[in-house]
């Protein structure tokens, strides 16, 4: 691909500390923005006199903004530079969970999810920009997987963390806390702007018709078209995981909330380490699409499994199945956008990369509600697992048995 100019040998993993840490720190923040939300549902949806089930809800709408996020990342990047659309992107966290904590109307609840969602979308079209620029083609997917580490880091930031500020400050206060931490993060890489803003096209188009370009890209190529759909399909299970998981041990095993985070945050950890063993794996022995199938047909089956997970589980297992669950349902996006960087047209890596993400940011708002429906209609929370686990299963088989260069 044209934008590889990373140098070679030893020197090249020196070149990747600051785009890897600044990329890194951009995620983890917009993640633990999102994911705060279901480590406080069982608090905040009684406090806003709701279910906590209907954190569903919440996250259709975050992710729903993070769709418009995403297909409007690549002419926003074009025209100022990824550290500045990161830089905004971090701004919106702030203002959408202030929003949605100032008030107990639901339409206000909804707006600050819509914003923080219009925050988390343009991070990761702006972080490939970055990154491809400065990661040798042999280890891109590694690299890929380790920024996007940040998300799980987020995801058990979150639950190792805003149990405590909740009994701290209570979940409005914490909210807020965790917004300012994000404008933190957006002052401090301020200093990357000389580095990585470069070669701006000020006339790079930002209409309707433009934003929704990138989609073209995967229109186009039935490679970037498949990927979209199994992201599709993966994203669908790796946030009904990350939003029930705490409500699932609260009400199904009886778990406190301190507990249930903590649950929650092995989950994550575990698909931390899961993201930097794909990466190596699929960099060294595999083709990423394989990789990608088998860990669809992992995710699959640790879904399915719920079925058997009952409160007389001792802890040990079921923290086990929780690690398992997380490693591969989660453990899956650094390898998929390493392979979108890989099938992108030379120079439209934030383009095709924002056309595929906007199916993987589809796939959230799309699960969540069916999860809750599958609740409303009197199903448990295992049962719901289980059904977008046969998806995954057999999105996974496609890609180990249909072989695409």
């Amino acid at each position: 691909m044209a934008e590889y100019a990373a140098p070679a040998g030893g020197d090249s993993w020196r070149s990747l500390v600051l785009p890897l840490g600044v990329t890194l720190a951009a995620q983890t923040l917009v993640a633990l923005a999102v994911y705060s939300a279901p480590v406080m549902a069982p608090v905040a949806g009684p406090g806003l006199g709701v279910p906590a089930a209907w954190i569903g809800y919440y996250i259709a709408i975050v992710y729903l903004g993070s769709m418009c996020g995403s297909v409007l990342a690549g002419g926003m990047v074009a025209r100022h530079g990824p550290i500045r659309v990161s830089q905004v992107a971090l701004g919106l966290c702030l203002a959408g969970l202030a929003c949605s904590a100032v008030s107990s109307a639901l339409p206000l609840v909804a707006l600050g999810a819509f914003l923080a969602g219009l925050g988390y979308g343009p991070i990761t079209p702006a972080s490939s920009q970055i990154l491809v620029r400065a990661t040798p083609p042999s280890f891109i997917s590694l690299t890929f997987s380790l920024k996007q580490t940040g998300v799980p880091l987020g995801g058990a930031i979150a639950g190792a963390v805003v149990p405590t500020l909740i009994l701290a400050v209570g979940w409005r206060w914490a909210a807020v806390a965790i917004g300012l931490a994000c404008v933190a993060g957006a002052l401090l890489i301020q200093p990357t702007r000389k580095r990585y803003d470069t070669g701006l096209n000020t006339s790079a188009p930002l209409s309707v018709r433009s934003a929704f370009a990138p989609l073209g890209y995967v229109f186009r190529d039935r490679r970037l078209a498949e990927m979209a759909a199994v992201s599709f399909i993966f994203s669908g299970v790796q946030m009904t995981l990350v939003a029930y998981l705490v409500t699932f041990m609260t009400e199904s095993f009886s778990m406190s909330l301190v507990l249930a985070g903590f649950v929650m945050s092995a989950s994550q950890v575990a698909s931390v380490v899961g993201r930097v063993l794909w990466g190596v794996v699929a960099d060294r022995l595999f083709t990423r699409r394989a990789m990608l199938g088998l860990l669809g047909a992992g995710m699959g089956l640790c879904a399915i499994s719920a079925l058997a997970a009952s409160p007389a589980w001792p802890l040990p297992l079921l923290f086990l199945f929780v690690t398992a669950f997380g490693t591969t349902a989660v453990g899956w996006n650094g390898v998929f956008l390493a392979e979108v960087a890989r099938l992108a047209p030379p120079g439209k890596t934030s383009q095709a990369t924002g056309g595929c993400m906007f199916f993987t940011f589809l796939g959230v708002v799309v699960s969540p509600p069916l999860y809750s429906q599958v609740l409303a209609l009197g199903g448990t929370y295992a049962q719901a697992y289980a059904i977008f686990g046969v998806a995954a299963l057999l999105a996974g088989a496609w890609l180990l048995l249909v072989r695409r260069q």
